[in-house]
């Protein structure tokens, strides 16, 4: 089977080379074609335009950053006739709602499509330790086991299209929750002049601890955000997305506003682009001029 791999970004970048060196034919396309220079070494076919690769492919994953880049890439008139007889798996963070959209546009060009958001960020795609959640029919989910077993060893099925974005979200909404209130306690217990190892051994030794903590702690501490995992541009967008999809289901959303409200603050002090911990600067400035 030949994979066509669309979206060679931070995380699209180790997944296609975990299916190369699994000895896999790879076709890859990303709007920077820059980015494909390690992939084009390692032996894939470069291709410049997305519908190239849909039909050089019979498989074609997608990890692209939004719905409207897949729209773009895998939906527009050229490339929706090329996806008969194609499988689609969308691996990206999206809205259930637009998952479903993106199916059913899918299923009507005569191709199939799941979903299968990965949590983890770039060692564990690296290491081929993603938690693959999958959005399926269980035929489809058996069907594609052992290829998605190259980015995860247990990719586990959710639930039907929709079931395994919404999961995504709910996960990501906690990656910025918590790691705004580590933030803000952080914050408050070096303006009373508490010992940050106290805090940490008591917070580790209790049931409030998560593994997160530790590792954005150093990099809160040091104000270093260069080389993220996860950018904080790419946190808001998907808060955005949470916040968007959970508005129709009666849940009080204040709490995850003012996270929203830090990540944009975060953005416009050009922490756009560096790991999420930035928003750690954000309140700890917000009293030295850039709240009221």
């Amino acid at each position: 089977m030949k994979v066509a791999f669309l979206g060679i970004g931070l995380m699209g970048l180790p997944m296609a080379q975990r299916l190369l060196a699994a000895d896999i034919q790879l076709v890859a396309y990303n709007r920077t074609p820059e980015k494909l220079a390690p992939l084009q070494a390692a032996g894939a076919e470069i291709v410049t335009h997305p519908r190239h690769a849909i039909r050089a492919a019979e498989c074609i994953i997608l990890m692209l950053t939004n719905a409207p880049a897949i729209y773009n890439v895998l939906l527009s008139d050229t490339a929706w006739q090329t996806l008969e007889g194609r499988t689609i798996i969308q691996m990206g963070t999206i809205t259930p709602t637009e998952s479903q959209e993106i199916r059913d546009a899918v299923v009507g060009g005569g191709g199939e499509y799941l979903e299968a958001p990965v949590l983890g960020s770039i060692p564990e795609a690296k290491a081929g330790k993603l938690s693959v959640m999958v959005g399926a029919e269980p035929e489809q989910y058996q069907r594609h086991f052992k290829l998605l077993q190259n980015f995860g060893t247990e990719p586990l099925l959710i639930g039907p299209v929709g079931s395994a974005a919404a999961l995504k979200l709910a996960l990501n909404q906690l990656i910025a929750s918590l790691t705004t209130s580590f933030a803000l306690s952080l914050a408050f217990i070096q303006r009373q002049g508490v010992d940050v190892d106290v805090f940490m051994q008591i917070l580790r030794d209790s049931p409030l601890y998560a593994p997160t903590f530790d590792k954005k702690l150093q990099r809160m501490l040091d104000g270093n955000y260069a080389d993220p995992n996860f950018p904080t541009k790419h946190l808001l967008k998907d808060t955005e997305l949470f916040i968007s999809e959970a508005k129709s289901r009666s849940l009080d959303l204040s709490s995850i506003k003012g996270v929203r409200e830090i990540l944009q603050t975060a953005v416009k002090m050009s922490f756009a682009d560096d790991d999420y911990s930035s928003l750690f600067s954000v309140i700890k400035e917000w009293g030295e001029g850039i709240g009221e």
